[in-house]
């Protein structure tokens, strides 16, 4: 067998397996806000900023518009955002956070620390991870 297709070989699967896994136990913690993990980091962004257009949101959460754009509508039937197109550009759409959707940051307050109790690792381990995972983030840049 060829050792460059060989499973235990490829940087992407233990990335895939532990992206999956460690999302997996947002799950719990996200069902009873009657949230998906992907609106959830969409509302993090959102508890920091308060706003943000959809390219900034498609930007910090490397998702593309079509992934994010139904997600948002969804959003928005639930109560938790209001999407705005801009006045003076149509294309441009603004996101902003309803009282709803500011609400949920109080249940939701506990859920990193959680998580965080899940994985244990060194303060120095979780540093080193964040910064490899973001370089390698950073070196491949946007999808196409």
């Amino acid at each position: 067998m060829d050792e460059a297709l060989k499973l235990e070989n490829q940087l992407c699967f233990p990335l895939y397996a532990c992206a999956r896994r460690v999302i997996g136990r947002y799950t719990p913690y996200l069902k009873p806000l009657n949230l998906t993990y992907t609106q959830y980091i969409v509302l993090l962004v959102l508890w920091e900023e308060k706003e943000a257009t959809v390219r900034e949101l498609c930007r910090k959460l490397y998702l593309d518009s079509g992934t994010l754009t139904p997600l948002l509508k969804k959003m928005e039937s639930q109560g938790y955002v209001i999407r705005r197109r801009n006045a003076d550009d149509e294309r441009v759409v603004t996101v902003r956070l309803t009282d709803a959707g500011e609400a949920l940051k109080e249940r939701a307050r506990e859920i990193p620390g959680r998580i965080a109790g899940c994985i244990e690792l060194s303060e120095q381990e979780i540093l080193s991870l964040y910064g490899i995972l973001y370089k390698v983030l950073d070196q491949i840049g946007e999808e196409e």
